[in-house]
């Protein structure tokens, strides 16, 4: 047989074609394959015998186009000098089975189905990715919000779920904010009772004694009278402390900014103060904001045994965004004490949320966010005229 010859013709398409035809013959590459190792198997019973009589000139003519491949690819012959076939079936099965090259063809068989498919597959494949990069380029985008918004629409609830969902969280904030409330109320009762309802049951007590012993001993009378005056201003003071723990005044007459900047002063630590807010907010939303950085700031005085603190207000949107935080010795946890639960529990009125990282060895760090709106100096209560 005369060696195979071909012009080449070796451009990036024609070549890029040759191996996509090359992984296509992978298919009867691998059956041919396949049938031949069982059909030699098969010789023994004389049944392999007309199987290889078919699978032999097969293998050939696969073998021949792929020899014509190479040599387009190469640019020269490929040299494939099998042996005459006498022309009897019989007779040319058996120059098919004593022909070096038909078991070579056999041979690289093997080879077309492993390495040789793996450099052409890795050409198509190459081919593909540059062909359809536009394609990716500008359909990658649609494409993946299709996914992501059937991904949404069968892993997050429905309408339906959500509105239940808001119907509890807003049933279980009812219910906290009203237990906190009425904890409220008990502790107002208790501070009159035990402060300035006591105080004035002395300065009773001392105006009627003052009043009987005004005739017999009025230097008696005097001091108690002096006593009453006394208790009455201590009754005062303890009466301005249960306001200002309702709604103290600096929050109405200065506002949020004014009112936790007079909190900082207090502190016996340094206490670095960075606002961004508007001049009012909704006074419900003030107060939340004023008492969450009091509580953090009274935790900090009792049990942080920082040198430093810091806090931080911010108005985006209608979100306002606070954070407390100090340099003492951490640890914080929410569940040893009613302060930081009765921040939860006041944010929780707003649909607010807090945070609190407070690891051993600090720093402790106190974030929340109260969703709301600016107020107008016209709208907010505590403006109003007097």
């Amino acid at each position: 047989m005369q060696p195979v010859e071909t012009p080449p013709r070796t451009g990036p398409f024609r070549l890029t074609g040759l191996a996509a035809l090359q992984v296509l013959y992978v298919v009867p590459v691998v059956l041919l394959f396949t049938l031949t190792v069982v059909a030699g198997v098969l010789v023994i019973a004389w049944v392999g015998i007309p199987l290889l009589m078919v699978l032999l000139p097969l293998n050939r003519a696969v073998a021949e186009h792929h020899r014509r491949m190479a040599a387009e690819v190469l640019g020269g012959p490929v040299v494939a000098p099998y042996q005459p076939l006498p022309g009897a079936p019989v007779d040319d099965l058996r120059a098919r089975a004593t022909d070096p090259l038909t078991w070579r063809d056999v041979l690289w068989m093997l080879w077309a189905m492993s390495g040789g498919l793996a450099l052409s597959l890795t050409v198509v494949v190459v081919f593909l990715a540059i062909a359809t990069f536009p394609i990716w380029l500008f359909g990658v985008g649609p494409l993946m919000r299709i996914r992501s918004v059937v991904d949404r629409t069968m892993l997050s609830p429905g309408h339906t779920e959500r509105l239940e969902e808001r119907v509890h969280t807003l049933t279980e904030s009812r219910a906290v904010v009203v237990d906190h409330s009425a904890a409220e109320l008990r502790r107002i009762e208790r501070d009159l009772h035990d402060g300035p309802q006591a105080r004035l049951a002395a300065v009773s007590l001392n105006l009627g004694l003052a009043a009987d012993l005004f005739d017999d001993d009025p230097e008696a009378a005097r001091r108690l009278l002096a006593e009453a005056r006394s208790t009455s201003s201590s009754a005062l003071a303890e009466l301005r402390d249960v306001v200002r723990s309702v709604h103290p005044p600096v929050l109405a007459d200065r506002g949020l900014v004014g009112a936790v900047s007079a909190l900082t002063l207090d502190m016996a630590l340094p206490v670095e103060l960075e606002t961004d807010v508007p001049e009012r907010l909704p006074a419900p939303v003030e107060s939340a904001a004023y008492f969450t950085v009091a509580e953090c700031l009274a935790n900090i005085g009792k049990h942080s045994g920082a040198a430093g603190a810091a806090v931080r207000l911010h108005h985006a949107g209608d979100v306002l965004r606070g954070e407390v935080s100090d340099d003492g010795a951490g640890g914080a946890d929410p569940g040893r004490g009613t302060g930081l639960q009765g921040i939860a529990a006041r944010l929780a009125a707003f649909d607010g949320k807090m945070s609190l990282s407070s690891p051993p060895g600090g720093p402790t760090v106190v974030r929340w966010e109260i969703p709301c709106a600016s107020s107008s100096p016209k709208t907010t209560p505590s403006s109003a005229p007097g």
